[in-house]
């Protein structure tokens, strides 16, 4: 036990003090930081917030009512009444006195028409306002002509009551539903990051001792079995730390922002949620962790040169992949026999039946069924993955193919 936690601290401690941990976690704060302030620095460099559109109403009965729409829908840019000619209008534009021109008049029907002038057409966002502006203020100018008063209108336009009930006693309520939602969206996401980062991290150590000769040392003072779970538990620590650093700095960022991280929590249903949801979506990242990393331990040492192993770990790329995809699937439809089967199936498990725990009355021994198998999977890829480690990180020369997991059991039982 003393030679395990040597290992897991060795594996800990040296990838901590490398560049690449430092450089990929200083990268991703700054994406985190970009995020969170996206809309301010957009706003910021596009000075969206001094946007200004000229208005030329060649019927006069149109600009008020479009202005009062527009301050009251408050898009972030407001409405000039321009009384000069259009030439001197689209002058005005270019020098960017204004951000766009839009000259108003009414066809014959009595409706409103609009030609909108502008250095680039691109911006759709600012099209798209004014024209929905303008399609609001058609409705209002239509039904005055069919006589309906304000109250009937918005009669109309009331959204309808619409109750969902479930005739399950046992199913979940449509905000328990919401908040499940969100936490298996978050837990997804984590799962598939930690497992794409970190499983990548585990081949790549593996395959840098090996090459370094470095590996023939340590296994010969520890068994293959401890340095691999070493190896495994030491990264995930790594990983937990660099996670805690994400989200503490998440957290203080978002308790600056007017809505502030309450919100953020409330959202993807961490608010109030259920133990039992919180509790099942860390058992579920656990063994799904351990399943991938446990093969990536085993694939990365079968490459002899760091170089390798992304070729060699394509495959669990892929199924991981494949997971994902069915989980964003089986998230809309939980109930479909795909998601069904799947939750049995170890590699999609860890992700498909957590959504259908998550989201649906699961009955226990399905849950215990599909835990059963996903941890027997993980003691025999232990298990195989002990044998392919031992002959694995002695077996050298080009090893590019799922052949050599043969070559390295086989040189395992000489020694």
């Amino acid at each position: 036990m003393n030679k395990f936690w040597i290992i897991v601290s060795h594996t800990y401690m040296s990838r901590l003090k490398t560049k690449m941990f430092y450089i990929s976690t200083i990268l991703t704060l700054l994406f985190i930081t970009l995020m969170v302030n996206f809309e301010s620095i957009v706003d910021t460099i596009s000075g969206e917030d001094d946007r200004n559109v000229a208005v030329i109403d060649d019927s006069g009965e149109l600009i008020d009512s479009l202005s009062t729409s527009v301050e009251a829908s408050n898009l972030g840019w407001e409405i000039t009444s321009y009384t000069q000619s259009v030439e001197e209008g689209k002058e005005a534009v270019k020098e960017g006195d204004f951000s766009a021109l839009v000259t108003l008049s009414l066809n014959e029907e009595g409706f409103p028409e609009a030609t909108y002038y502008a250095n680039n057409i691109a911006d759709s966002e600012l099209q798209t306002d004014l024209q929905q502006q303008l399609q609001q203020l058609k409705i209002s100018i239509a039904t005055k002509k069919a006589g309906l008063d304000q109250e009937t209108i918005g009669e109309i336009y009331e959204p309808i009551t619409f109750h969902s009930v479930s005739l399950d006693l046992n199913g979940k309520s449509e905000e328990e539903l919401n908040q499940a939602r969100g936490i298996v969206y978050a837990m997804l996401i984590l799962l598939y990051m930690a497992v794409l980062m970190y499983g990548t991290l585990i081949a790549t150590d593996v395959a840098s001792e090996k090459s370094s000769r470095v590996m023939e040392i340590l296994v010969s003072s520890a068994s293959p079995v401890t340095h691999m779970f070493a190896k495994i538990v030491g990264i995930a620590l790594l990983g937990l730390t660099q996670i805690a650093i994400f989200v503490g700095v998440a957290f203080g960022m978002l308790q600056t922002k007017q809505d502030g991280a309450g919100g953020l929590l409330e959202s993807f249903g961490f608010h109030g949620a259920s133990i039992s949801i919180l509790l099942y979506g860390v058992l579920f990242f656990i063994l799904g962790y351990l399943l991938y990393a446990t093969l990536a331990a085993m694939l990365g040492s079968l490459v002899s040169r760091v170089e390798e192993v992304n070729q060699m770990i394509t495959p669990m790329m892929l199924l991981i992949v494949i997971a994902f995809m069915l989980a964003m699937f089986g998230i809309n439809v939980p109930e479909s026999t795909v998601v069904t089967v799947t939750s049995y199936i170890p590699f999609f498990a860890p992700m498909l039946m957590f959504i259908r725990v998550g989201i649906l009355d699961v009955a226990m021994w399905e849950v215990l069924l599909s835990v059963g198998i996903l941890a027997a999977t993980i003691l025999l890829f232990a298990f195989i993955g002990a044998r392919v480690y031992k002959g694995g990180v002695l077996l050298y020369g080009k090893s590019s193919s799922l052949k050599d997991i043969k070559k390295a059991i086989v040189l395992s039982k000489k020694e």
